[in-house]
């Protein structure tokens, strides 16, 4: 069994959206790092576990940690 991240934030959408997995499980999609945060405290994440730039818990694909501008 590979190791994987338990946060992973997709490639933007067309509309600046990047939808949001946990542990392989979609949990919405965030428009920001507010939303993001938002997005897995519902789902159950404590403050420790939201280190948005810590590689070990946040995968960024597609595109690196940040939102689109419109």
């Amino acid at each position: 069994m590979t190791w994987q991240t338990p946060i992973v934030v997709h490639p933007p959408a067309a509309d600046g959206g990047r939808r949001v997995t946990l542990r392989g499980q979609d949990v919405g999609a965030a428009h920001d790092d507010r939303e993001l945060a938002d997005l897995l405290r519902s789902a159950g994440l404590g403050e420790a576990d939201i280190a948005l730039d810590d590689p070990h818990l946040v995968e960024w694909r597609g595109a690196p940690h940040g939102w689109p501008t419109t």
